[in-house]
């Protein structure tokens, strides 16, 4: 029976990754294994199983952690073919895992050959870089029910909410009304390009529920292509990747409580279905740490910040999974490195352009107070997965470097299927260490959720639970380390490819980049082919492929 004082509410919030989306799904595919196989022993009364319950009522995230936030909503009502087998060949698809086969598999094993062809031009016209038609495919997939039957899993809330960040081009308008000797300067207009696309689960369209929740549900089809929507908006890193545009109902902007300054306050509701146009959500929030905190304190009814980050008050938690969740010392940093070779001018166009780029992407991160929160051990308010990993030789390797999608700026996944499988099954194995080690409590608790949870359980399985004088809050009953790496082909567990495979993508580049030129409104016909021919393909192409060759070499992906 679940009820306050036997339940732990977890919240989960999922940062922007793009391809390294794959190690975030990792994380999940495991957590939801974890989750299936105690709630299973407790339904079968096993005495070794502990009787508190883990509750999971929000899901956010931004970018590929939206995304994967979605598909994660979309899987839980059918069972999962969780791929924990790294010897099998993993190069076959695996449509039972929506989470693998959405991230890992893709549509193709080979994604830059993809995603470097024309057919998005020919269909719509220039719409980004890179071409985006695979991720309709994707997304597509995604919102249709698996096979076999529905289930219901208990460690999720009947109504579940999920969200996804969103970065409005269109932007909203509110007005706030000032006393001003100008009758004209009375209201003052301002514009929010913060956005979000908010769900809840619900069995049918007329639940009541939270007011600006729009109801979700893959197995009846409500909402669940607008959902999808939501997700492909998110993930559309700018100008890399296609722009989307979508509607929503009115009442889901002005009812919702996130929006009060734009409806509420700004007395400035929408009198019709607004349909906006958006781009990648972590543009603007990429860890809406806070949002998913508000939503966790309204469920856990827990108010007291003090009481929150102690290990004997707490009722929940915020559980963050980062793959770049901080950078490398630049020292260490072969990319950084390579760049500091000549000496530049700071107020270079070029320069300060990349420089406000980089500032626009690190103030959409999480506040550096709250990650500094997250990171603290002695508070228990949140938590936080992050890549880590060993080499060969037993050295630890952590953030950007640990995982292969790290490279080209996180694009490094479409490179090859090898760098997705690795960082999928990096994140299994990294969340099975973290719920082993460090989603833990002390043994000795007074909190009641745990100490009664665990009152039952003979010494010798705490025993065999415990790491050291710390049990886990989510209790594994694998033994540890049994979340395992593949070995690739290279005869090692960090993938790579040849040189000769990374330079036969130069071909792809040049024809997309004289696609593109071709496809310019700016310039006439003939003087875009003669741009083309000129300067364009070629210089433009051997750039592309001089920056991918440096940091798949810095990322020591090549042999």
């Amino acid at each position: 029976m679940t009820t306050k004082e036997n339940t732990f509410y977890l919240g989960l919030c999922m940062a922007g990754a793009i391809s390294a989306g794959a190690y975030t799904a990792g994380v999940i595919d495991y957590l939801i294994e974890a989750l299936d196989e105690w709630q299973k022993r407790k339904d079968a009364g096993d005495k070794n199983a502990p009787v508190h319950n883990v509750v999971i009522p929000v899901i956010g995230g931004a970018s590929a952690g939206g995304m994967t936030g979605i598909i994660t909503a979309a899987s839980i009502g059918r069972a999962i073919n969780h791929v924990k087998n790294p010897s099998q060949n993993l190069w076959d698809p695996i449509p039972g895992n929506k989470l693998y086969h959405t991230w890992v598999d893709l549509t193709s094993d080979n994604m830059l050959d993809v995603m470097l062809s024309d057919s998005d031009l020919k269909k719509y016209g220039l719409r980004s870089l890179l071409n985006s038609l695979f991720i309709d495919e994707v997304a597509t997939r995604v919102v249709i029910p698996g096979p076999g039957p529905q289930l219901s899993r208990a460690y999720f809330s009947e109504d579940l909410k999920v969200f996804t960040t969103l970065s409005n081009l269109d932007g909203m308008t509110y007005s706030v009304n000032f006393l001003s000797n100008s009758q004209d300067l009375s209201r003052f207009i301002i514009d929010t390009h913060s956005d979000f696309a908010c769900f809840r689960m619900a069995k049918t369209d007329v639940e009541p529920g939270d007011k600006g929740w729009m109801p979700l549900n893959f197995e009846n089809n409500i909402n669940a292509r607008l959902a999808a929507e939501a997700a492909m908006a998110t993930g559309a890193f700018p100008v890399g990747l296609s722009a989307r545009r979508f509607s929503r109902k009115k009442e889901f902007i002005n009812e919702h409580p996130w929006f009060e300054e734009i409806a509420g306050k700004g007395k400035n509701p929408f009198n019709l279905d607004p349909e906006h146009t958006f781009v990648d959500g972590g543009m603007i929030n990429n860890e809406p740490f806070e949002k998913v905190r508000s939503e966790l304190d309204k469920v856990s009814g827990q108010k007291s910040k003090a009481e929150k980050e102690k290990f004997e008050t707490f009722r929940s938690t915020v559980l963050m999974v980062d793959p770049f969740p901080s950078e490398p010392d630049p020292v260490h940093d072969c990319e950084d490195k390579e760049n500091s070779k000549e000496p530049k001018d700071p107020l270079k166009l070029t320069s300060v352009m990349g420089k406000t780029l980089g500032a626009l992407m690190n103030q959409a991160r999480i506040k550096p107070s709250t990650l500094a929160e997250a990171l603290n051990e002695r508070q228990a308010g949140q938590f936080l997965i992050a890549p880590v990993r060993y080499t060969d030789k037993d050295e630890r390797i952590e953030g950007k470097f640990a995982i292969a999608c790290g490279s080209l700026g996180g694009f490094g996944g479409f490179v090859s299927k090898d760098f997705r499988i690795h960082d999928f099954f990096l994140g299994r194995r990294n969340c099975e260490q973290f719920l082993r080690k460090y989603f833990t409590v002390p043994r000795d608790t007074d909190n009641p959720i745990f100490k009664n949870g665990y009152a039952n359980v003979p010494d010798s399985q705490k025993d065999k639970l415990a790491h050291g004088k710390q049990l886990p809050i989510i209790p594994l009953f694998t033994k540890a380390g049994e979340a395992k790496m593949p070995v690739f082909q290279n005869q090692s567990n960090w993938p790579s490819i040849s040189r000769r495979r990374a330079n036969n993508f130069k071909s792809g580049v040049r024809s997309r980049t004289h696609a593109i030129l071709m496809s310019t409104d700016f310039l006439n016909r003939p003087a875009r082919w003669l741009v083309s021919r000129m300067y364009g393909s070629g210089k433009i192409a051997d750039m592309v492929m001089d920056t991918m060759i440096k940091s798949l070499d810095c990322h020591k992906l090549l042999r």
